[in-house]
């Protein structure tokens, strides 16, 4: 009879981790870093290296002199027209829904002319962790191999004698996603031990 109850329990917890690593698979973007949703950030170079996918949250943290519209694709490259919304109030969560490109500017007269603007590509939510970066190839048209170095003298590639970078560290999201899984499990036999 213990046992049928330890299964029970086993099966919700179960279903408890199943439920939150959807969540800890989405990743809330602070936009600019550091330098927030501010002037004289360039943005452009911000999203680079950046996957926003379905799911993600941005975070627009900024002073009381700033605020954040969203905008169509006319209204981000004249810095302006009718926004499809507007926000206000110094911390702003946007939350991407769809896939496609989003874009925002800072309506206050000048700020979105000096490059206070932001566009974003969203893409479809990751059914499992996040990928590595694909590594780029060596010869247009022809993946590199792992394990093998490019050839020497091949544009952008390190001449003879040197050594290649490190590979990229694991993303926060995937990082994120092993701590649920494994304080999921630690439920699971923690309370099977504890029965």
């Amino acid at each position: 009879m213990a046992m049928n109850g330890l299964s029970k329990m086993a099966a919700t917890a179960l279903l408890l981790v199943l439920a939150i690593v959807p969540a800890a698979l989405a990743v809330t973007y602070t936009v600019g870093d550091a330098s927030l949703w501010d002037s004289g950030v360039d943005y452009t170079s911000w999203v680079k290296g950046k996957t926003f996918r379905v799911g993600d949250t941005l975070e627009f943290k900024y002073g009381s002199t700033h605020s954040v519209n969203e905008v169509d694709k006319a209204g981000y490259d004249n810095c302006g027209g009718t926004p499809i919304d507007t926000h206000s109030g110094g911390d702003t969560t946007i939350d991407l829904e769809k896939v496609g490109t989003q874009y925002f500017i800072c309506p206050t007269p000048g700020h979105c002319a000096g490059g206070m603007k932001l566009a974003v590509t969203v893409v479809a939510a990751s059914s499992g962790t996040p990928a590595a970066p694909t590594p780029p190839s060596t010869t247009p048209g022809t993946p590199s191999t792992p394990g093998s170095p490019p050839a020497a003298g091949t544009p952008g590639t390190p001449a003879s004698g040197s050594t290649s970078p490190p590979p990229p560290k694991a993303s926060g999201a995937s990082k994120g996603v092993m701590s649920y899984v494994l304080v999921g499990v630690s439920m699971v036999f923690g309370y099977g031990l504890w029965m």
